[in-house]
């Protein structure tokens, strides 16, 4: 089985070419990142504005912007334009005044009904997206590799460990052996013991964790096929990976590194949870039945404690 390209090219039509535009950004040169984020400070904005008019506001040239636009996929900057305009009408008629409020920072005069409101239009958007965007040949072929490992290791730091926990859970739980470690020692020990028919699985909002990186890395050495979760397709732990799954989490306020990307990366888990399960229907539907059976007991009847 051939292996997918480290940096899938999406299509920015299918995918939205705003979520595109945010996931290359840190991957842009500092020209380009001037223009990536006017537009994407007011995307309806710059869909009016000329080219020459966009590259004056970011203090860069007509050709950085048309260059920019070849990044993303797009033949030129009529079609950036095009896509931008299009995007936004969509968002006003679904969101309208509500979604610019909602999908807002939060403020430090926010009440706690804004609160609420806010951090759960940024998770629902961040599965939107997410899903809107992601590869389904890349899943697919990513759920074949971990439905034939021999071995399949996690490993996440921060937030993402607790995904890569999330994940060893869900694969154990139908009989796949996996591990999720937490501890950088103890992942670069067991990458070490990695070979041909593994799988190893590092988990990176950023794509820039160095010791998620280092551990794929080891892995990858000893033979083992790497799959990175990362909201970044250009980020550097794509180097260390045959296979790159991302995510589309907006930053906010208070980090959404830890909170909305924890949501995209756990939806990306589940859609290889369900493949990996699909592919063994019988044997995880026996194994799902069998691991309720043993935990059921340990439930408190619901009468318990009444009076």
């Amino acid at each position: 089985m051939g292996k997918n390209s480290k940096i899938p090219e999406a299509d920015p039509v299918a995918e939205g070419v705003v979520i595109r535009i945010r996931a290359l950004a840190p991957s842009l040169s500092p020209a380009e990142r001037r223009v990536a984020s006017l537009v994407l400070e007011d995307p309806e904005g710059a869909s009016a504005r000329t080219i020459t008019e966009l590259a004056r506001a970011a203090g860069t040239s007509e050709t950085t912007v048309i260059r920019f636009c070849k990044v993303l996929g797009l033949p030129g900057y009529p079609e950036l334009r095009l896509r931008l305009a299009a995007e936004s009408a969509r968002e006003s008629a679904r969101d309208g005044d509500r979604g610019r409020v909602v999908g807002s920072d939060i403020g430090p005069d926010d009440s706690m009904a804004q609160i609420v409101e806010k951090v759960a239009f940024a998770d629902a958007r961040a599965v939107e997206e997410t899903a809107r965007q992601l590869d389904v040949e890349v899943v697919e072929t990513v759920s074949e590799v971990l439905a034939a490992a021999r071995r399949t290791e996690l490993f996440g730091v921060g937030a993402s460990a607790f995904v890569a926990l999330d994940f060893q859970q869900k694969l154990h739980r139908i009989g796949r052996l996996a591990f999720a470690w937490v501890d950088t020692h103890a992942a670069l020990a067991s990458a070490a013991l990695l070979g041909p028919g593994d799988v190893a699985v590092g988990i990176s909002h950023t794509g820039m964790t160095g010791d998620t990186m280092e551990v794929l890395a080891q892995a990858r050495d000893r033979g083992a096929t790497t799959v990175a979760l990362t909201n970044f397709p250009r980020s550097p732990i794509a180097e260390v990976a045959d296979y790159v799954l991302t995510t589309a989490a907006r930053e906010t306020t208070f980090r959404s590194g830890a909170t909305a990307s924890r949501i995209a990366q756990l939806t990306v888990v589940d859609c290889l949870f369900v493949a990996v399960a699909r592919r063994h229907y019988d044997k995880t539907m026996g194994a799902l039945e069998v691991t309720f059976d043993a935990i059921s007991g340990r439930r408190v009847a619901a009468s318990r404690g009444r009076r």
